[in-house]
């Protein structure tokens, strides 16, 4: 077989492998949502990931904080933006079906907030909001790490995302609140 035939073998193989993963992974993690309080209690998760949670905060870190509080919250309000502009060019560009659309195994939770899943908006904003916070205010990990990792599982098991468009999600958000950190607040790292 030449270089070029082995590659390409290669990458399709790694391909469909990545894919069933995702499939079996999201499989796996809906599979708990057929049950009512486990899906009530994960849309509630997601209703609250959808900004509520993360604009109550936003408004908390001025009074408990002063002026390093609303200078997190604004840093918040910036990324969340860019977060939206980014999710948002991916999903057009990349067009991935969410799960429940590709597979008729796959329950659909609750209603999405558009059509494609990659990569998760919601754990993008969770892992950028949370690293912000945590970077400056490291006591509200008690809170926000259980609380992310929640609004993560809850858009695999409502069946809107699969692990990668999470994870992918996930490793965006932190990156961004890295570089947000580094050149808007440098005196705090």
């Amino acid at each position: 077989m030449s270089p070029q035939k082995t590659s390409t073998f290669f990458s399709k193989t790694m391909s469909n492998r990545l894919n069933q993963w995702d499939i079996n992974g999201c499989l796996y993690l809906n599979s708990f949502c057929r049950k009512q309080a486990v899906n009530h209690f994960f849309k509630i998760i997601s209703r609250l990931g959808d900004g509520v949670f993360w604009y109550s905060l936003m408004c908390v870190l001025p009074v408990l904080y002063g002026r390093s509080g609303m200078e997190v919250s604004l840093l918040m309000l910036g990324t969340g933006t860019l977060c939206v502009l980014i999710y948002k060019q991916l999903k057009s560009r990349l067009v991935r079906e969410r799960p429940f659309i590709r597979s008729s195994l796959i329950f659909r939770g609750c209603a999405p907030l558009d059509r494609y899943s990659f990569p998760s908006g919601h754990t993008m904003h969770a892992a950028c909001f949370t690293t912000l916070v945590l970077w400056h205010f490291p006591e509200f990990s008690i809170l926000l790490v259980p609380f992310s990792t929640l609004v993560a599982l809850s858009r695999m098991v409502l069946g809107l995302h699969y692990p990668t468009d999470v994870l992918c999600g996930a490793a965006l958000g932190m990156l961004l609140a890295g570089a947000a950190n580094y050149v808007f607040l440098p005196g705090f790292i």
